[in-house]
């Protein structure tokens, strides 16, 4: 297994001229304290505790874990990975007003759902793991800490509020150019995730976990996870990659999106149980049914137009 230290992070930066990162992202979400006190929080539930478990989840939550009751992830990704400055960067992925979010409806599970559960689904699919218990010490901190990052926010002048990130993902209407996005992976994002997308592990001891992590293969999400639909992936993309210099533009976002999303990664059993409600799952679903007659591989890589122009018009025929 490859290690990387400063030194080699600095002389790779240097040979190949920027730090090409797409840290995929595994979505975090936290809920109103008043939300969590039903249930009486034991005293490891900290807010520190919850920053610890976003920071370094593969040592405390992996599945090198000493404990095999304590190895809900089932990859050695952090939950920082996606949600840079352990959420507390404003712009995408920010954790910085998730709280305010929830509880609200899911299409995913056809019904409301809180942060306890917003965080398990992240568990399950971007960590390709299982559920924490609703009562455990980590959920609760987690809960907590992302509860204090809206405090936190609240608090916050205007322009310290304000995101970075540049102009908005704005969607190509073809499908996506494998070869293309091909090119701007070996030339913008292989230098920290890897010619082969398996990422640059932090040390031989796999517990370590990622500098930057894989974008796909058996450590990376799963086919359940949103960082799989090829919109999303690209809007992130767009936004924050690569790291410390988004200058991608929206085609080329997209071009690489598709391309990382068509490399193998874990599947998810019983995906065609999300979306009770077949209409409301997105356009760029990887993964059936669907309710309209439009192919997998457009849902995967598009052109999404003449999908999203079908339930228009089924829309406009019911009113």
């Amino acid at each position: 297994m490859r290690s990387l230290t400063r030194h080699g992070l600095l002389t790779a930066i240097a040979g190949g001229g920027a730090i090409g990162a797409l840290v995929l992202g595994f979505a975090l979400y936290g809920q109103r304290r008043a939300q969590a006190a039903a249930s009486p929080v034991p005293a490891v539930a900290t807010e520190e505790y919850g920053r610890r478990l976003i920071t370094d989840t593969a040592r405390l939550l992996g599945p090198d874990h000493e404990d095999p009751a304590m190895r809900y992830s089932g990859s050695r990704l952090a939950c920082a990975s996606c949600h840079l400055g352990n959420g507390a960067d404003p712009g995408m992925l920010s954790l910085l007003e998730s709280a305010d979010l929830y509880p609200r409806y899911s299409g995913r599970d056809g019904g409301e759902r809180d942060l306890f559960d917003r965080i398990n689904g992240c568990m399950a699919r971007s960590m390709n793991g299982r559920t924490m218990p609703r009562d455990s010490p980590e959920l609760m901190a987690m809960v907590s800490y992302v509860e204090s990052l809206g405090d936190r926010f609240k608090a916050m002048g205007t322009s310290v509020r304000k995101a970075t990130d540049p102009a908005a993902f704005v969607r190509p209407e073809r499908a996506v150019d494998f070869n293309a996005g091909e090119r701007v992976y070996k030339g913008r994002c292989a230098i920290c995730h890897g010619a082969d997308g398996l990422g640059l592990p932090t040390s031989a001891r796999p517990e370590d976990g990622y500098v930057f992590p894989p974008l796909w293969g058996p450590d990376s999400f799963n086919d359940g996870a949103g960082m799989a639909r090829v919109l999303t992936a690209a809007r992130f993309i767009k936004a924050r990659m690569p790291l410390g210099e988004p200058t991608l533009t929206s085609d080329e976002a997209f071009d690489v999106a598709g391309y990382i999303n068509a490399r193998p990664r874990p599947h998810m059993e019983n995906l065609e149980q999300d979306y009770p409600k077949r209409a409301e799952k997105p356009i760029d679903s990887p993964y059936g049914p669907y309710a309209d007659p439009f192919p997998i591989e457009q849902h995967r890589f598009g052109p999404f137009k003449p999908i999203e122009d079908y339930y228009k018009a089924q829309k406009t025929a019911s009113n």
